[in-house]
């Protein structure tokens, strides 16, 4: 005899894989689900044990509403299903392969969703990307603008007539042992290593000097916008 029943999933299982299904396709329809607020065709099950069921047909059906009750607990917890004896399995089985025009002996077919529905799907991940590359973008270019504003302010504090005490002439005439004792009076971390940096770069230059702080970031390999400013700091004061 067939009944009609509302069942909890979880008191559900099937013997075909979930792996089985697209993911996608799975959760298209757990959407669909919640969204109406149950499946529209019933599962077919057949009794395991104490409030315990297996599925004969509607295997898609079921891990789709598994999935629903993943994403809400709280509305995606009963199923619509048709629970048969296990004396009329074998009757409702031919029945079902019957209203789907093929053999009983054929396993159950994924059912293919149309791929255009994921297209709207797609076009929303593309636009969230490209909403985080120019959040990023704008970020980075925020930040530059700060570090050159700092530049700017640190400029306006070092005196201008005190040549001797100027960081920037400091760094565009001293040698590379000079360099490196002034940077290691400052107590700049790696200043030997860095020394050599500063005058390298400073000897790629066409005129052999560095245009500004920003010119000196940006020439010397592994000098940090916090080292530069230690250095104009500890320098102007010197």
């Amino acid at each position: 005899m067939i009944k009609f029943f509302m069942v909890d999933v979880e008191s559900v299982t099937s013997n075909i894989p979930r792996s089985n299904f697209q993911e996608a396709d799975l959760e298209i329809l757990a959407d669909l689900i919640l969204e109406s607020g149950g499946i529209l065709k019933p599962l077919v099950l057949k009794k395991t044990g104490f409030e315990q069921y297996e599925v004969l047909d509607g295997h898609f059906e079921y891990y789709s509403a598994v999935r629903a009750k993943e994403k809400n607990p709280n509305e995606g917890d009963m199923v619509s299903a048709l629970i048969i004896s296990s004396e009329n399995e074998d009757v409702a089985l031919k029945q079902v392969a019957s209203l789907k025009g093929i053999d009983s002996s054929i396993k159950p077919v994924t059912p293919q969703l149309e791929t255009t529905k994921l297209e709207p799907r797609l076009a929303n991940l593309e636009l969230r990307l490209e909403k985080h590359f120019n959040d990023f973008k704008s970020e980075v270019i925020q930040e530059k603008q700060r570090i050159d504003n700092q530049f700017k302010e640190l400029e306006k504090l070092i005196p201008q007539k005190d040549e001797q005490n100027n960081p920037l002439k400091l760094l565009n005439s001293l040698e590379k042992d000079e360099l490196f004792r002034k940077l290691q009076r400052s107590r700049i971390r790696g200043a030997e290593k860095l020394a050599k940096d500063i005058f390298d770069a400073r000897r790629k230059k066409p005129k052999q000097e560095f245009e500004d702080y920003r010119d000196v970031v940006k020439s010397v390999k592994n000098l940090g916008d916090k080292t530069i400013l230690t250095i104009i700091d500890e320098w102007s004061r010197s």
